[in-house]
């Protein structure tokens, strides 16, 4: 889901500050013990991770044992703009890689988010403010009807709670297994649907819209948290092969390729479509006359649209009678926008879409499928394999940024497949933090690449609120304050990590090798803790625990500087608050010299309070804590000290 209204209209024009490369000043350090207490509490006491197992190794590495389930669905839906209706048929192929035998299968029916009966519009559960966006999660509609549950050659019993189905199999389905399931449902397409799939007027963009298996996994068994709107989805991975039946003057993208291109593009399209697939720069597939004058042709009957994806966790379409097609090739991956010819800045979307997939192809994991699709529409924002919905937007900064927060989730979570219903902060804040450097790639010398950079340190002070403020591993249900704890507080996290904590090579490398470990699995906090330890070598539960499991506070100060008999500077230091950062100090010394001194976080091991000494024959003259001003600190009054 996209984070967009901060991002535009409100960053000042400040100079990017770099990390610098700082050496440890010369002298000694001695640290002190602080009264009872301190040991019982400290911030450096083990974390309570889930117990690691032969699933999933103390490493943070999926372990030999390690399984999950595969689901394959073939589904033949008809969508009729004259009613909304949509129709389906699937099959449900379900593999059970689980050393369980399992009695019953559980469905999600996100549709019914919008029945009158569901939790969400019986709590009349209020607007999600986001930023400056408001996201309602209400939604007029029927939800979906189950015409037809059956395996096996017979009618499975079947109990419809809300945003989930209970499914009865004759036999439980032993370990290593597999089965089939057999479903006909209809649903009425709303007008605006829980901010994920949506109409304006002939623009369709169509997501979270068939009965999708639950994931069981390891961790929790069945998750079958009813859908309420802020959390996303949690699905197995599989193959798709979907047969979309719509009136023949829609032009329709979605997950997968198009397997029967004869059939629904004519020979102009393909021979521009083999052009682009050569081409790093965009062609035109449905040039801008083409689709204005699409917008006036008159269906005259129905085709057949046919995808197929392979190791994709969901399935999305978008059509539209006036699309703008643009495609261009990055090694090998055909990357395609779909626009209304009213949307001007989609012109440029195309080449956004380029230098996206290529930033986080070569910053994480090579993009795996043969396409990375973004359609312009009525949603905010929100993403699915291969395809994503992005707003018109009115500025290049605002439709960059959400398209490639959009495309960064291809990454975290389509292929590192973290559960959204639990875990935000491994998906929406891990990709914050990505988009923020390809911002930085894209607008390369200009105001907005600086002002992006200092983002999340900025919106601290006007989300970090003592009292009102709430932990980041809180589910998103559960969350007031979803913008700052989901997206730009674990960016802040992340970026702290990389350049004051474990240095940008050793945090990058923990990340990547991160992100191949997990690529195609479902990890947990514990396991991503786990592998970003082993990989960076150090112990991290002291910033975990801070940032993700508290709201815990920092406030570093100079409380003294004073000079001994034996002429040796002593600069004591004090950690006020319960988070525990390292330090960094300028020194300034009597003649205009300064240095720098980077004190690592271990300094507080001993208690809260710190002292750092400088030789005799050093006349001290000033100093000053956090020079660059990287740190979210509660009160930088006590910061600087001057003779």
């Amino acid at each position: 889901m996209n984070p967009r209204r901060l991002l535009v209209a409100r960053l000042p024009a400040i100079a990017c500050l770099a990390a610098a490369a700082l050496l440890l000043a010369p002298g000694s350090a001695v640290a002190q013990e602080e009264g009872p207490g301190w040991k019982v509490h400290s911030p450096f006491r083990p974390l309570p991770l889930a117990t690691p197992n032969t699933i999933r190794t103390g490493a943070g590495l999926p372990g030999p044992d390690y399984w999950q389930q595969k689901v394959d669905y073939r589904i033949d839906a008809t969508l009729d703009p004259e009613t909304q209706v949509l129709t389906g048929s699937q099959t449900i192929r379900y593999h059970n890689h689980s050393p369980h035998a399992l009695s019953v299968l559980w469905l999600k029916l996100d549709t019914n988010l919008c029945h009158p009966d569901s939790k969400s519009q019986v709590l009349a559960v209020p607007p999600l403010l986001f930023g400056e966006s408001v996201f309602d999660f209400t939604c007029d509609g029927s939800g979906m009807t189950l015409e037809r549950v059956a395996g096996g050659g017979r009618d499975l019993g079947h109990e419809i709670m809300g945003t989930i189905a209970r499914v009865e199999l004759p036999h439980p389905l032993p370990a290593g297994a597999h089965t089939e399931i057999e479903i006909d449902w209809t649903t009425t397409l709303p007008e605006y649907g829980y901010g994920r799939t949506g109409r304006d007027g002939t623009l369709y963009q169509v997501a979270q819209w068939y009965p999708r298996l639950a994931v069981y996994d390891d961790v929790s068994g069945w998750n079958i948290d009813p859908f309420l709107g802020a959390g996303e989805f949690y699905q197995e991975f599989g193959d798709f092969f979907v047969s979309l039946t719509v009136p023949d003057n829609f032009v329709l993208t979605a997950t997968g390729e198009v397997v029967n291109p004869d059939a629904v593009l004519t020979e102009e399209q393909q021979t521009r479509l083999a052009r682009a697939d050569a081409s790093e720069e965009p062609v035109a597939i449905i040039t801008e006359s083409e689709a204005r004058s699409n917008r006036g042709r008159r269906a005259g009957g129905t085709k057949t649209w046919r995808f197929a994806a392979e190791n994709v966790r969901d399935f999305a379409f978008a059509m539209a009678p006036d699309f703008r097609w643009d495609a261009s090739s990055y090694d090998g991956i055909r990357i395609q926008t779909f626009y209304r010819p009213e949307a001007e800045l989609w012109e440029e979307a195309n080449r956004m879409s380029w230098v996206s997939i290529k930033h986080f192809s070569d910053r994480l994991f090579p993009y795996p499928w043969p396409h990375a699709t973004t359609v312009e529409g009525p949603n905010d924002g929100m993403e699915y394999p291969m395809i994503t919905f992005v707003p018109t937007e009115t500025t290049r900064e605002a439709l960059y940024w959400v398209l490639t927060h959009e495309f960064g989730h291809e990454w975290f979570p389509m292929i590192v497949n973290t559960n959204e219903r639990l875990h935000p902060w491994m998906d929406e804040g891990f990709n914050t933090f990505i988009n923020i450097e390809s911002v930085e790639v894209y607008f390369e010398g200009e105001p907005y690449a600086d002002a992006i950079s200092v983002q999340p340190l900025e919106l601290w002070a006007e989300h970090s609120i003592p009292g009102v403020e709430q932990a980041m591993a809180l589910p998103p249900d559960e969350q007031h304050d979803l913008f700052w704890a989901a997206y730009f507080k674990p960016a802040l996290m992340m970026h702290l990590l990389q350049y004051e904590v474990l240095g940008k090579e050793r945090f990058d490398r923990a990340l990547s090798e991160y992100t191949h470990a997990w690529a195609f699995k479902h990890p947990t906090a514990s396991d991503f803790i786990r592998s970003m330890e082993n990989s960076a070598g150090m112990d991290l539960d002291w910033f975990w625990r801070a940032w993700v499991y508290s709201t815990a506070r920092l406030d570093q100060a100079i409380t003294d500087v004073s000079v001994t008999d034996e002429g040796v500077t002593e600069i004591r230091l004090e950690s006020l608050g319960q988070m525990v950062m390292p330090a960094e100090l300028a020194v300034s010394f009597a003649g205009g010299a300064t240095e720098t001194v980077r004190l690592p976080v271990e300094m507080w091991k001993l208690g809260p309070v710190y002292t750092y000494r400088v030789p005799a024959g050093r006349e001290v003259v000033g100093v000053t804590l956090d020079p660059r001003g990287v740190y979210p600190d509660d009160d930088d009054s006590n910061d600087e000290w001057s003779r």
